[in-house]
């Protein structure tokens, strides 16, 4: 029997979550989604003592408040900076890539127009 996965989606668009969500239960339908549309409330509630910890977390960079590279910048001087992420975002300018390489992101990509495209990266990364 296989184990339940569990990966967090950080990004302020909620049709983006539901893009996702539904890409993601047909990629690996024994994967769980938890959905955060703050960057800041993500990182008190994954950080939070005896907080289960994801797989991946899959972060947009481009939110209001705390954006994704403030949420990378945190995260790296936290207890959980072992935690692979990856970058799903609209936009990666060269700054952007040059940054998140820095910070130790596991993998990005730019969110794909195609649904199937989706789901084939989703896939990938998590095989």
């Amino acid at each position: 029997m296989k184990l339940e996965r569990t990966v967090v989606l950080i990004d302020d668009d909620h049709d983006d979550f539901e893009i996702f969500s539904m890409a993601l239960s047909e990629a690996d339908p024994s994967v769980l989604c938890i959905y955060y549309d703050s960057a800041k409330e993500a990182l008190i509630q994954l950080t939070e003592k005896n907080s289960p910890q994801p797989d991946f977390i899959f972060l947009d960079l481009n939110m209001p408040g705390m954006n994704g590279l403030q949420f990378l910048e945190s995260l790296k001087e936290s207890t959980i900076s072992n935690l692979p992420v990856v970058v799903y975002s609209t936009s990666l300018l060269p700054t952007h890539k040059e940054k998140i390489k820095e910070l130790g992101v596991f993998s990005s990509f730019i969110k794909p127009f195609s649904h199937r495209e989706l789901i084939n990266i989703l896939k990938s990364i998590l095989d």
